[in-house]
This record gives structure tokens, sequence and C-alpha cells, in this order.
């Protein structure tokens, strides 16, 4: 694979993030989005969904420890999210209300991916939290304005509960996640820790009309040039709350993914 420039020297790698970061505030400072900022501690009293994910789960050979220091980083970065508003024609921004995750802030060394590979890094670990706010974000008639896909699949399938490539990736501050509200109604994020989940919940003013169920179709493991590679489709049904009946059926992301972990032969593979 040919090697973009920013990648052959650590410096020019570090400018280019520099660049990146400086152009996502300027166009975030000029551009005119109204970010949801208000807080409100007690629930809002209709239930869009709830979801939680575990804390601790094996993850290849990595250490141990870095789960730990990931569940310290949590507890940091729950609050600057637990409570938030998004109000009519808002946008919810992930790194707006986290903020850059630094060590003058507390946040622990834990684990990150970057490049294709699992690396360390202060903050290490927020993608849990990305993860689990998109995936309920789904289940919502929030839109989404911004995601980003894993390129890799780093990890087997130990303890997942999800399907394939329904995460979010995360880096300060050009790779965001944020959602849109598109709607009268007001939506409110509610996120919190207990001693093995991170768990969370959507709540808003009013009744939504619609509720959603998520469900995959055509995964599959595929090998060619001694690679391994996954790949699936992430569906959507929209159910009309009063009737229970399904109102449409909607494709939501197309996943393709480098498999970096060795597949056990009873994985079923096949070649394009």
């Amino acid at each position: 694979m040919r090697k973009r420039f920013s990648e052959f020297h650590p410096a020019i790698y570090r400018t280019r993030i520099f660049q990146k970061r400086l152009f996502r505030t300027l166009s975030d400072m000029a551009g005119g989005t109204r970010f949801a900022s208000d807080h409100n501690a007690d629930n809002f009293p209709f239930t869009c969904t709830k979801h939680q994910s575990l804390l601790r789960r094996r993850l290849g050979n990595s250490d141990p420890q870095l789960q730990e220091n990931k569940i310290h980083n949590l507890k940091i970065a729950c609050p600057t999210i637990d409570g938030v508003v998004i109000k009519p024609g808002e946008t919810f921004s992930f790194w707006q209300r986290v903020g850059q995750a630094t060590a003058e802030k507390g946040y622990a060394e834990g684990m990150q991916l970057s490049r294709g590979l699992v690396v360390r890094g202060v903050g290490g670990g927020l993608c849990q939290l990305a993860n689990l706010l998109y995936w309920m974000a789904l289940h919502t008639p929030l839109e989404i304005a911004e995601r980003h896909h894993h390129s890799f699949d780093p990890f087997p399938d130990e303890n997942r509960t999800l399907p394939f490539g329904s995460g979010a990736g995360v880096f300060y501050n050009y790779i965001d996640l944020r959602f849109f509200n598109p709607t009268p109604l007001e939506f409110q994020i509610k996120v919190w820790l207990t001693e093995d989940h991170l768990k969370g919940a959507v709540f808003s003013n009013l009744e939504p009309p619609s509720s959603y169920h998520l469900f995959e179709k055509n995964h599959r493991f595929l090998a060619r040039d001694g690679k391994n590679y996954r790949e699936n489709e992430i569906w959507r049904n929209v159910i009309d709350r009063r009737t229970g009946n399904k109102i449409a059926e909607e494709l939501i992301v197309k996943n393709f993914s480098e498999v970096k972990y060795e597949l056990n032969f009873a994985t079923q593979q096949c070649s394009f």
C-alpha cells in the first residue's frame, strides 16, 4: 500500500493533525451550526431507547490495565455529556461536549485504534462511549450528521452484543460523532457507569411517533491477496408507535474492513 506523505515522519504527521484540528475549529466557528449545550438533570418523560455495554471484555492479547484506564477515562467524559438536551435545529457533537482528552484533565493512557494499528494513547477508550451514543441515536429520529467507521476489525467477537460495524470512531476534534435534530421534539442524552457496564438512554419531552429496530444482513468474511476482510449491512425498520406497523425499511450503512486477528477455521470464509 502506498504511504501518504504525512506517514513518513512523525513531525509531519503531528503537523497534519494540528492542521486538521485547526480547520475543524475554524469551520465550526464560521459554519453557523447550533451545538447542543443545555443540560437537564431530570429525565424527560418519554423513553426513546436504552442500551448498555460491558466495561471489561477480553480484547485479543491487549493489556487488561488499559481497560481499567479506559473506565477511568469514561468516568471523566460521561459527566460532560450526561443530561445534554438537543433542541430542534441543534446538533450534538461528541467533541464539543467532551473537549480534548488530555493528561492535564486527568485522562490516563488507554487503547486507541490508529492508522490500522491498536496503540496506547492518553484518553484511549472513549470510542466505547461514542459507540453507545451512535447506537442509541439510530433508535431515534435524530439524523446522523457525521460518523466515521473504523477501517479495520481489530478483535474477535467475544461477548459482542451488537452487529459488526455498528460503532463510531472518534479522534479529537476532526473525526467527530454528530447528530442533528430535525424534529420539533427535544431529546435528552443520559450516560452513566455501573461496576460492570457503560449505560445510556435517550429521552424526549414529547412522545416520538416512531420506534426503531436495527438488524444485520449479508454478513460474511472474505479472503483476498493473503488478507482477510469482513463485510455486512446494517438495516433499520421504522415502526409506527401507535399501530405497531412497519413504516419503512432503511439501509443504514455498508461495512467493509480488514480483519486484524487470526480467523478460526470454523468461521465461514469465501473469496471475491
